[in-house]
C-alpha cells in the first residue's frame, strides 16, 4: 500500500521497530519512521519524556522521536511490541532477549548499541560529542596552527554515528527478510563515529592525492589550507579548484595572466602553495557580488561557493523550492521548524511527520537463496560513483557480498584515482574500493551506452554521484532503465539536490560547507576569518551511509513488490539535518547546542600540542568531577543547576584548566572515566592503531595490495555481528582490470566480441602505460 498524502509506497511500510534505546541515543531509528516502519518507542513519562515542548531537552526530544508511536512500557505492551518487530533496537544489557518468543527469536535481528559497545574494558566508559571526536582522531585536525584544538561545532560526531548505525541495522533488517535469520549486533558508537565522520584510514578527497591522513602533519593546519577563502563585495567566498579543467576554466575567466600560464599550474599542489596565485584570486573576488561569483561560476564549471549563515541558508530559495524544512504542530498549539527527512524515494521526501504506521503486505524471506554471512551475496551494483561519496556507497555493498562493478573513463576519471602513485592506487584508493571489480566503458560513445544498457538489465543496483541530469543527457536516467529492468534500485547523491535554484552547482564538500553556514561555524570565537573546516571530508562519508540506507530499504521494498525504484540524497540536506535541534530549538526561541553543562571543552595538558576533553552531562557528572578535583565548594548551591553553571562557565574551565595542566592526558583521561566522567585524550590518527580501545574491538585490519609496497590500514567491518563474515580482502582495482571479465561473467560475451569492443574503443582495459609498471613491479611507491 502507499502513503496515501504523497502517493509512494514507502519501502519499509507495513514493518514495525521496537526502540529501547537510551535518549541520547533515539535518533537511531528515526531514520526508520521517515521510510514508512511503525517504530514503537516506550516513554513512561509521555512525549518530551517529562520537558517542556519549549526546552531544549523537548526540542532534541521531538528531533529525535518525531512520528514515533509512544507505549508506556508496561511488560506486557513490550512484549505485545516484541511479538510484533522485525526488529528490536536497545542499549547495552537491554531486553530483547528476554522480551522475544521462542517462535521470533531466531529471525528477529537484534541491534545493540552504546558508547563504546560491549566485551571490552572500556565497555563502562561515557561518551559525549567531543569525546568521540578525541578519540577518533577528528579533534587533533580541527583548528588552526599555533592554537589550541577547536571542537567541531553541533553534534557533528554523534549525528554520523547515529548515521551510521542506522546503517547497520536496515543491513541487518534486510539481511533478516532475505534470508530468515536475524543477527545479533553491537554497535560501538565510537567505532560508528570513527566510521562515517572522517576516517583517518579510509577513503579520502582528491585533495589529498590519496595519501593517509596518518601522513599529515601532527599539528593542525594552517589558516586558508586547501580550500581557500576570500572576501567579495558582500562577504565572503570559497573555491574548490581539484581538476585541471575546472583550474583552465577559472584561468579564462580571469582573463588568462601570463603569470600562471604555465601548465605546471594545472598541479593541485602547485596552485596551493602559489603565493602569487593566491593572492591574484584575491584580488579577482574582491569587488564582485557573492551571487555574482555563484552564477558565473556555475556557468563555466567552476566549484564556487558564498559563506552563509546558517540561517541565510534557510531563508534561501532553493530550501523553500525543496521544501526541506517542515513545520511540527505540537498538540499545545507549538509550531517547531525541523529538516523534514534527508532521503527522496520515488521522487518524494521522506518526511518522518506523515510516514508512520502505514500498512503494507507482509514481507516474505527468501530462505533457501542466501547466506547471511554474506547477505548481498547475487545482488549486481554498476557503480558509477566518484570520489568519496561514491566509493563509500558501493564499498559498504560490495563488502556484504555484493558484486560490485565500478563503471569507469580514462577521459574522466574518479578524482580518487588522481594519486602520488602513477598507477592510479593509492592507500586512500584501496580502502575505499576494496572488494570491488572495474570496467572501463566508453558513455560518450552509443555503443557504449549500448553496452550499459545491457548491463543495467543483468544489475539490481545502480549508483550514481554525478551532477544531477548527467544520467539523463546520458540517456542513462531512470526511466529508460527501469523500461529495461522494473526491478532495478538506482540512488544518486548530489551537493544541493536534483531540483531548486542550487542543483545546477558544481557541488564538492567545502562548498557544501560554506553554503550550509557550516564553515562559519566552524571557527574560533575571537577570531571570524579562523575556518577550521579544511581538513575534514564530511559530509561524504556520511551521506554515503544514508545512499546506503536508501539502497538496502529499496531492495527491501523489492522483496515484497518485485519493483525497484529510485532514491536521491542530498548531502546539503545531510548537514542540515544534522543542525536539526539547533534549528528547531530556534524556532521556539531555545538553545540547544552541544553544550548544556559546564564544562564542555577541551584542555591543555602536561607533554607537547598534549590535550584532554573534560565534559559534564549534569548533577551526577558535576558532582563527581568536584569530588575528582578536591572542590568542596563546587558542591554548594551557587553550582546547584546546569544553568548556573554555564553562568560560570569560563570560571569553572579555567579552574579545569589549571588542574589538567598539572596532569597527563592519558591518565588524566582515565582518572575521570573511572569517576563516571565524560573525557577523552586527544588521539592522533597516527595513534589509532595502537590505542588499547582499538586493538580489544579489534577495528583495523592490515590488507597487502599486489601493486602497492604501503600497507592498507582500514575498519575492519561495519559492526561485530553474530553472523556477518568479515569482508572479503580481494584488493581494488586498476582502472579497466576486469572488464572482459565482468563481460563474460554478467552478459556472456565471447572472447571475440569482447576484443571487437576493446578495439572499437567501447570497453577500456589497463592502460599500456601502468599494464608495463604493474608488469615490471614498477610504481609500487613514490618516486
Amino acid at each position: 500500500m502507499t502513503d496515501a498524502q504523497h502517493g509512494v509506497d514507502r519501502p519499509l511500510a507495513g514493518m514495525t521497530i521496537l526502540d529501547l534505546l537510551e535518549a541520547p541515543l533515539a535518533g537511531v531509528t528515526r531514520t526508520y519512521v521517515e521510510l514508512g516502519a511503525r517504530v514503537v518507542r516506550p516513554e513512561p513519562g509521555g512525549a518530551y519524556a517529562g520537558a517542556a515542548v519549549n526546552s531544549p531537552e523537548g526540542v532534541r526530544w521531538l528531533v529525535a522521536n518525531v512520528g514515533k508511536t509512544l507505549i508506556d512500557g508496561t511488560d506486557a505492551e513490550l512484549r505485545a511490541s516484541a511479538d510484533q518487530a522485525d526488529m528490536i533496537v536497545q542499549g547495552a544489557g537491554g531486553p530483547a532477549e528476554a522480551l522475544l518468543s521462542d517462535g521470533s527469536r531466531a529471525a528477529v535481528p537484534v541491534l545493540t548499541v552504546s558508547m563504546f559497545g560491549t566485551g571490552t574494558s572500556y565497555e563502562g566508559w561515557q561518551a559525549t560529542d567531543p569525546v568521540l571526536h578525541a578519540l577518533t582522531g577528528e579533534l587533533s585536525r580541527s583548528g588552526l596552527a599555533p592554537r589550541a584544538p577547536l571542537l567541531p561545532p553541533g553534534e557533528l560526531a554523534m549525528q554520523c554515528a547515529m548515521a551510521q548505525a542506522a546503517y547497520v541495522g536496515m543491513a541487518a533488517l534486510y539481511a533478516a527478510k532475505r534470508t530468515g535469520q536475524g543477527d545479533r549486533i553491537d554497535v560501538s558508537m565510537l567505532d560508528a563515529a570513527g566510521q562515517a565522520l572522517d576516517p583517518g584510514y579510509g577513503i579520502s578527497g582528491s585533495a589529498t592525492l590519496g595519501r593517509a591522513a596518518s601522513h599529515l602533519p601532527p599539528e593542525r593546519p594552517v589558516k586558508g589550507f586547501q580550500y581557500p577563502i576570500f572576501p567579495c563585495r558582500d562577504g565572503d567566498v570559497r573555491l574548490c579548484l581539484l581538476a585541471p579543467r575546472q583550474w583552465r576554466n577559472m584561468f579564462d575567466w580571469m582573463g588568462q595572466p601570463e603569470a600562471f600560464a604555465g601548465v605546471d599550474y594545472n598541479n593541485t599542489g602547485v596552485r596551493q602553495r602559489s603565493a602569487a596565485l593566491t593572492a591574484a584570486l584575491a584580488a579577482f573576488v574582491q569587488d564582485k557580488s557573492r551571487a555574482e561569483l555563484e552564477r558565473e561560476g556555475m556557468a563555466r564549471g567552476i566549484p564556487i561557493s558564498g559563506l552563509l549563515s546558517l540561517d541565510e541558508c534557510l531563508k534561501a530559495p532553493h530550501l523553500a523550492a525543496r521544501q526541506a524544512i517542515g513545520t511540527v504542530h505540537d498538540p499545545s498549539g507549538v509550531e517547531i521548524r525541523s529538516p523534514d527527512g534527508v532521503i527522496e524515494i520515488d521522487g518524494v521526501r521522506m518526511s518522518p511527520r506523515v510516514s508512520a504506521g502505514i500498512e503494507a503486505a507482509a514481507m516474505a524471506a527468501d530462505v533457501s537463496s542466501t547466506d547471511p554471512a554474506r547477505p548481498l551475496a547475487g545482488i549486481r551494483v554498476l557503480d558509477l560513483g566518484v570520489i568519496v561519496v561514491g566509493g563509500e556507497q558501493s564499498r559498504l555493498l560490495a563488502d556484504l557480498g555484493a558484486d560490485v562493478v565500478k563503471v569507469e573513463s580514462a577521459a574522466f576519471p574518479d578524482g580518487t584515482r588522481h594519486s602520488y602513485l602513477p598507477t592510479g592506487l593509492s592507500v586512500s584508493f584501496a580502502a575505499g574500493h576494496r572488494n570491488k571489480r572495474s570496467l572501463g566503458l566508453n558513455l560518450r560513445d552509443d555503443a557504449g551506452k549500448a553496452l550499459f544498457c545491457r548491463l543495467a538489465a543483468k544489475a539490481d543496483v545502480i549508483l550514481s554521484n554525478f551532477k544531477p541530469g548527467t544520467m539523463e543527457a546520458l540517456g542513462l536516467g531512470y526511466d529508460r532503465i527501469a523500461a529495461i529492468n522494473p526491478g532495478i534500485v538506482m540512488v544518486e547523491s548530489s551537493a544541493f539536490g536534483s531540483t531548486g535554484p542550487w542543483a545546477g552547482r558544481m557541488g564538492y564538500g567545502p562548498l557544501v560547507r560554506a553554503a550550509a553556514g557550516l564553515t562559519g561555524k566552524w571557527r574560533y570565537p575571537d577570531d571570524p576569518t579562523s575556518y577550521s573546516d579544511s581538513i575534514t571530508i564530511y559530509p561524504d562519508h556520511v551521506g554515503a551511509r544514508y545512499g546506503t540506507i536508501a539502497v538496502l530499504a529499496l531492495l527491501a521494498r523489492r522483496l515484497r513488490t518485485g519493483r525497484g525504484g529510485r532514491a536521491a540524497i542530498s548531502q546539503l540536506e545531510v548537514m542540515l539535518g544534522h543542525f536539526a535541534a539547533e534549528i528547531a530549538g530556534e524556532s521556539v526561541g531555545v538553545s540547544a547546542t552541544a553544550a548544556l553543562d559546564a564544562p564542555w571543552n577541551v584542555f591543555r595538558a602536561q607533554g607537547d600540542d598534549e590535550w584532554c576533553v573534560v565534559t559534564v552531562r549534569g548533577d551526577a557528572d558535576w558532582l563527581a568531577l568536584a569530588r575528582l578535583l578536591d572542590r568542596p565548594d563546587w558542591t554548594g548551591t551557587a553550582y546547584a543547576s546546569a544553568a548556573q553553571r554555564l553562568a560560570q562557565r569560563e570560571a569553572i574551565e579555567r579552574d579545569v584548566a589549571a588542574w589538567m595542566a598539572t596532569q597527563d592526558a592519558e591518565g588524566a583521561m582515565r582518572r575521570l572515566q573511572a569517576a563516571g566522567i565524560p573525557a577523552a585524550r586527544m588521539l592522533r590518527i597516527a595513534d589509532l592503531p595502537d590505542f588499547s580501545y582499538y586493538r580489544e574491538r579489534g577495528f583495523f585490519r592490515v590488507d597487502r595490495h599486489p601493486h602497492m609496497d604501503e600497507p592498507v590500514i582500514a575498519e575492519r567491518r561495519h559492526a561485530v555481528s553474530a553472523l556477518l563474515a568479515e569482508p572479503d580482502t580481494r584488493p581494488a582495482p586498476l582502472m579497466g582490470e576486469h572488464g572482459a571479465e565482468v563481460l563474460r561473467d554478467w552478459l556472456g560475451l565471447s572472447a571475440a566480441e569482447i576484443a571487437d569492443l576493446t578495439g572499437g574503443k567501447v570497453i577500456e582495459p589497463v592502460s599500456a602505460d601502468i599494464a608495463r609498471m604493474v608488469a615490471a613491479g614498477e610504481g609500487r611507491a613514490p618516486a
